[in-house]
């Protein structure tokens, strides 16, 4: 089987890696010359960690990154406290990484792209789908290099001007919200203390203001600060009248701009993940303000869902792709949606994030299935004790591109590749989801089957 993959953004990168680690024939293209270069999606959830510990990524996620910091807020040139969007939480036996992480995006693409090199892959830059066709039996698609390519499928993880979505004649349906423009990027700030974020705003209203996020793996923030009009040059000596204004002149001096963009909220959604052999995932299949961090996020998940789906290849595993994937896409946007009318409505809460973005609620059960833990809820992580008394996690059980067959005490044998004899888990006391409860308390002779991306099938 091969695969053609336009797009090589986080989505896009994700799941080459984890077609490639299943030994499936993949080229993923990207029609820009150079590589992304500026933090965007900085806001990894807790599940896309998991997700990056699976394909072996996690190490370096959490060496290169950074924890949220903590926000000291000064308004009208005052410093009037400090706050957090979350409070942080210990990790737990089911949860092992509880809290948001951030990292900025070029630098998360820089290691997903390291690991698909270690499978043999590498990203084709400056290399356009220009067109494709396809049939009951396979998919045709050109590209800027002149090449014809035959290939089985076909994944738009093209942005949010999607060619694939727009040439498959996809409704992206949605709002452009004209009213908030705001200026986005990433510069140094001396006189700022790096260890913390700042919001600087006026005493007039202050929840239109700047915010200074400090970047890991240099000295660098990212800023974001609204604009009352797009009739700006996006340059340093504009981000730097814009700071004077909010933060009082002297207080930052600004240098080093290496990315600068002017930003209006999108939230849409398509009409359908699938047309026969062409999926979308990421942006090109749903836009999210940054309320939240939650489009990144979602979009790793999207080619997390899809990747064992394509190599299974039945009709009806690939059609759960679009239920599953597309139902917690509008839920997601509906969660930014809320957070961003908080923020229009200069409601402090806009800038708090809570359980609901964390991404491990989740889940693909059946509607109206209302059991404690069902088909389609996440695994969570656990502490085992094999059938030869070592201990270890469930993670470490799921981890790779098969599913998982875990056996309680069995008493007979079983001809499943990739099953597991495990007795009961320890600590359920420490446990912070209910789920991880249906591990302890397991019966000897239980079966329970996990699919390759971490839920209960």
């Amino acid at each position: 089987m091969n695969v053609l993959i336009a797009g090589a953004g986080p989505t896009g990168l994700t799941l080459a890696i984890d077609l490639a680690r299943r030994g499936v024939g993949v080229r993923l293209i990207e029609k820009a010359a150079d590589y992304f270069n500026g933090s965007r999606g900085d806001g990894l959830q807790p599940r896309t960690l998991e997700v990056f510990d699976d394909l072996g990524v996690i190490d370096q996620v959490l060496e290169q990154g950074m924890p949220m910091p903590v926000m000291r807020i000064s308004i009208g040139g005052r410093f009037v406290g400090e706050r957090r969007m979350s409070e942080p939480a210990d990790p737990t036996p089911d949860v092992p990484y509880p809290n948001a992480w951030m990292l900025g995006q070029s630098h998360t693409e820089a290691i997903l792209r390291a690991r698909l090199e270690e499978f043999g892959v590498k990203v084709e830059l400056n290399t356009e789908l220009t067109s494709f066709t396809q049939t009951d039996d396979g998919l045709t698609a050109g590209l800027s290099t002149g090449e014809t390519v035959e290939v089985d499928y076909l994944i738009g993880a093209d942005g949010g001007r999607s060619f694939v979505r727009k040439t498959l004649g996809i409704a992206f349906e949605g709002t452009t919200d004209e009213s908030i423009r705001m200026l986005l990027g990433d510069v140094s700030a001396d006189g700022l203390d790096h260890d913390y974020g700042h919001w600087f705003a006026g005493p007039d209203n202050p929840m239109a203001g700047i915010a200074m996020t400090p970047l890991s793996g240099g000295d660098q923030f990212q800023f974001g600060t609204p604009l009352d009009n797009d009739e700006v040059d996006p340059s340093l000596a504009t981000l730097q009248e814009l700071v004077d204004r909010f933060a009082g002149k002297g207080v930052a001096k600004l240098r080093n701009l290496t990315w600068c963009t002017i930003w209006r909220p999108n939230v849409r959604l398509a009409e359908r993940f699938r047309v026969g052999r062409v999926f979308i995932a990421g942006d090109a299949a749903h836009v999210h303000p940054p309320t939240g961090g939650q489009g990144l996020n979602t979009g790793v998940q999207d080619a997390y869902n899809l990747g064992w789906k394509l190599e299974d290849g039945r009709e009806e595993i690939l059609e759960t792709y679009e239920s599953e994937r597309r139902a917690n896409a509008a839920r997601v946007l509906g969660i930014s949606e809320d957070l961003m009318q908080k923020h229009r409505d200069g409601d402090e809460r806009a800038m708090e994030r809570g359980e609901q973005t964390r991404q491990l609620d989740v889940s693909y059960r059946a509607a109206g299935d209302t059991a404690p833990l069902a088909s389609g809820d996440r695994a969570p992580d656990s502490p085992l004790i094999d059938a030869q008394g070592n201990h270890l996690r469930l993670f470490d059980l799921f981890r790779g591109p098969s599913e998982t067959l875990l056996r309680f005490s069995p008493s007979t044998p079983t001809t499943h590749p990739h099953a597991v004899a495990v007795v009961r888990s320890t600590q359920p006391d420490s446990y912070t989801s209910p789920d991880a409860f249906k591990f302890y308390y397991a019966s000897d002779g239980d079966e329970i089957l996990i699919r390759p991306d971490g839920y209960l099938a």
